[in-house]
């Protein structure tokens, strides 16, 4: 038999959301300070995001720069933050995802505001 018929030690579980808040803080932290890098073109264009999504460079080569043809430009450019984002989604499942799970989340729930 368990002492206290079987209720959790509140002041235990207590503890643990509070060491699970500050470890997803901390991981949060970590993600905005992380830089991703993604490309298109080949490495024409390059974009750099914190894994947090924030984007923070933009490389564009000189020869992806063709004044006739900005559109392809344009294109190369969404194309490579959208891949610098991805990057940074990824880094967010793996920094995050165990702490989402620790929280009652598991797969397919996320926690919401976070992006999965």
């Amino acid at each position: 038999m368990i002492p206290g018929g079987g209720q959790p030690n509140m002041q235990q579980l207590l503890q643990q959301a509070q060491k699970m808040q500050q470890d997803l803080a901390n991981a949060q932290e970590e993600l905005g300070r992380t830089e991703v890098e993604g490309q298109s073109g080949g490495g024409l264009v390059k974009a750099t995001v914190t894994g947090s999504g924030e984007l923070r460079a933009l490389v564009i080569d000189p020869k992806a720069v063709d004044p006739e043809d900005t559109e392809t430009l344009a294109d190369l450019v969404v194309a490579a933050v959208q891949a610098a984002n991805e990057n940074a989604q990824a880094l967010q499942q793996q920094k995050l995802g165990p702490l989402a799970q620790g929280l009652g989340g598991g797969s397919g729930s996320g926690i919401p505001g976070l992006p999965f």
